[in-house]
């Protein structure tokens, strides 16, 4: 599972060539507290493998996804999110994704603002 784009910032956080603080690794993804956050915790779930978006997803990535939303409530666990917490996926430049390369925010803390 070594699919990467030498010019994707994910992808070269997966592979170390950029250091990141991450909070969770396997096989699969690798999780992290987003720079830029938009909630008390605000993690990046992103996968090892360079999925462009949700749009480009195919039935081999079945089980890279299953494992991807399973995790999460773990993740929300870790970081004392009993309360609740909210999963994002921006999907294409209209949706709000700003970095090519499919991933999963998941955010909490204090109340957030509904939707």
């Amino acid at each position: 599972m070594s699919v990467t784009i030498p010019d994707c910032i994910f992808c070269k956080i997966v592979t170390k060539e950029i250091p990141a603080n991450l909070i969770y690794e396997d096989d699969q993804v690798i999780a992290l507290k987003d720079i830029h956050p938009r909630a008390k915790v605000h993690l990046l779930l992103i996968p090892r493998i360079h999925v462009p978006s949700l749009a480009q997803l195919e039935t081999k990535h079945e089980g890279l996804m299953s494992h991807m939303m399973l995790l999460l409530p773990n993740l929300a666990h870790r970081q004392d999110l009993h309360r609740g917490f909210r999963i994002i996926i921006n999907t294409g430049k209209g949706g709000g994704q700003e970095i090519d390369h499919l991933h999963m925010h998941l955010l909490g803390g204090p109340q957030l603002p509904g939707f």
